[in-house]
């Protein structure tokens, strides 16, 4: 039977197991950012262009990962363990493929409305939700970073287990494109600055530092506001003092 002859595969705990290659990688412990692929996407090879130069044995890889062939025990387990890893590294390389296609931003919609992601935690942002991005393209040279919508600014992930996470899984385009099929989910920002203060008073060079800020800030406004750009919609400015939280904890 088809069912039998699919490879059941260990979560990594050794207590969960799934039949499934694509179900097993996502289960497993800091994979929480990548989604489905849709497997008909991982078939067509006019989507994996180019990527035959990061892996050995595409075509081999691809049936790994779609389930048409399991993984040989009787392998060395070094072997086995190559392969495996070989097959995780080609579905990350395809996933930052597929996350700018209008399917995987349904997908990636849905985990960012989940907050899989994770929350902005900086005061003013009021735990907006954040998105996975790559500060370059290129494959083993930076760590996945995470942008905030709110105040546009990059952080690392809370989870030390997100930090070993490739950037280029995700891509650098991907938050730009995400904000542009969405719209309606890019915030608005808050004015707001901390200004430090001692007993009630401003510092000196702190309070200079918030004047430029501010000025820097009106003078922006004030020239979206001379070329019609509308402030109050999805990406606007808000004069907020409401404290509450917009995401969960």
């Amino acid at each position: 039977m088809e069912d039998e002859a699919q490879a059941t595969f260990s979560s990594g705990s050794g207590s969960e197991f799934t039949e499934y290659w694509i179900d097993w990688f996502l289960g497993v412990r800091g994979n929480e950012y990548f989604c489905d692929i849709d497997i008909e996407y991982v078939k067509d090879r006019f989507n994996l262009t180019g990527l035959n130069q990061h892996v050995d044995r595409l075509s081999y890889l691809i049936d790994v990962i779609t389930d048409a062939h399991s993984i040989d025990e009787s392998q060395p387990e070094a072997v086995k363990l190559r392969i495996e890893e070989n097959a995780k590294y080609l579905y990350s390389l395809i996933h930052a493929r597929y996350i700018l296609t209008p399917r995987g931003l349904v997908k990636m919609s849905e985990k960012f409305k989940s907050g899989d992601f994770g929350y902005c935690q900086r005061q003013y942002c009021k735990l907006q939700a954040l998105l996975p991005v790559g500060i370059s393209d290129v494959p083993k040279v930076y760590p996945v970073k995470l942008y905030c919508p709110s105040c546009q600014d990059l952080y690392n992930p809370k989870s030390s287990r997100h930090h070993s996470i490739d950037g280029a899984f995700f891509g650098t385009s991907f938050p730009a494109m995400f904000l542009q099929a969405y719209p309606e989910l890019v915030p608005t920002h808050s004015t707001q600055i901390y200004i430090p203060k001692v007993f009630g008073f401003q510092l000196h060079e702190h309070a200079k530092l918030t004047r430029w800020r501010v000025h820097q800030r009106d003078k922006y406004v004030k020239n979206l506001l001379e070329n019609n750009v509308n402030l109050s919609g999805p990406g606007g400015y808000v004069e907020d003092t409401d404290e509450k939280p917009t995401g969960k904890r």
